[in-house]
């Protein structure tokens, strides 16, 4: 069995036996959702095209959809807008498998030419489409599998080992690839929408590979507003869902606190009267009790030298969670700042590790 990358919880999917390819998923908690079948009896060839997986890039193998759903699978987790699979198929490959039955009921042609626009991203700090299946009634977004795991995993795992210079890494790496994101889907109100730690992946060298990136021009507005983590955001809680791009800035700034206190950010769950339990209050507060040391994650041993750059990336990262809007910086003020930072007070001081 492989570690999931979001709760550990997963169930074998057993291979169909029946003619038809069938995709019988388990929610984390073991209830059988409706399988998503393939029927290939008495099709057209015009039908058989829609059976088709539809790859966004001719530079790699491909394979059919047949071959994928008939692979054993994993179920790696069920997320806010529907579950994730670990498949191997015959070639060797491992893909991950994201099953969505919260998008909108957006046609066939817009559906692809938007996946269309998500292929030709090329970034190193996001995690590539590989390839999609569409159907009225949910769609199937295709991944390469990321063996290390998500941010998450490690910040929250019982053997953290991401020091200081790694963690910075980390962050500078997310806020490119939200600059990028910005740079591509000007037309979107958030273009990543959904930026949280499970959410980022690391590869064998830990740089952070975004995931359920612009997902918000796809998917059911109601249901965004719902599931989303940029409207976890106060704007968001306390006046309404006002629109702005200024959200994706927060989730920036509460995945910076979280890599830095290796906290749960508990305001992705509390409601906006429980002030109490939120992260950016308990930075804060323990800032103004000039008891700052205690903020930080007791991981990041061996600190010495780092502790100037660290503290003003916090304060970046509280800057970032401004509850007035106006007061945040935008994506490109964030980045930039972000990036000034060292992995040292001085340049030369081995004293970080």
């Amino acid at each position: 069995m492989s570690t999931s990358f979001s709760d550990g919880h997963y169930h074998q999917i057993s291979k169909p036996s029946s003619p038809e390819a069938t995709y019988q998923s388990q929610d984390a908690g073991g209830l059988a959702q409706p399988p998503l079948t393939v029927a290939r009896s008495r099709s057209t060839r015009k039908d058989n095209q829609k059976f088709q997986l539809s790859f966004v890039s001719g530079d790699r193998e491909m394979f059919s959809l047949q071959e994928l759903l008939r692979a054993s699978a994993e179920v790696l987790g069920s997320g806010n807008f529907g579950s994730s699979y670990k498949a191997v198929i015959p070639s060797g490959q491992t893909m991950v498998v994201k099953r969505y039955k919260q998008m909108n009921g957006m046609g066939r042609e817009d559906f692809n030419e938007q996946m269309k626009r998500l292929g030709r991203l090329k970034h190193p700090n996001l995690l590539p489409l590989v390839a999609y299946y569409y159907r009225k009634e949910e769609k199937l977004l295709v991944y390469d599998f990321v063996h290390n795991g998500s941010l998450a995993s490690h910040l929250h795992g019982n053997n953290s080992g991401l020091d200081w210079r790694i963690r910075l890494s980390i962050i500078k790496g997310v806020a490119r690839g939200l600059e990028y994101l910005y740079t591509e889907f000007p037309d979107l109100k958030i273009p990543h929408g959904h930026l949280k730690s499970s959410n980022v992946l690391l590869n064998e060298h830990y740089e952070p590979l975004l995931s359920d990136y612009a997902l918000s021009a796809v998917t059911n507005p109601e249901l965004s507003r719902q599931l989303m983590v940029a409207f976890r955001s106060p704007e968001c809680l306390g006046g309404g869902g006002r629109v702005g791009k200024k959200r994706d800035v927060w989730c920036l700034g509460i995945l910076i606190l979280e890599t830095l206190t290796g906290r749960h950010p508990v305001s992705y769950i509390a409601s906006a009267e429980a002030e109490e339990a939120d992260l950016v209050a308990w930075v804060a507060e323990t800032i103004d009790s000039e008891s700052t040391s205690e903020v930080f994650d007791r991981a990041m041993v061996r600190i010495k030298g780092c502790k100037g750059e660290m503290i003003k990336l916090l304060k970046i990262g509280l800057s970032c969670c401004e509850r007035d809007v106006d007061r945040r910086p935008s994506v490109s003020q964030a980045v930039r700042r972000i990036n000034e930072l060292r992995d040292s007070n001085q340049a030369a001081d081995p004293g970080c590790s």
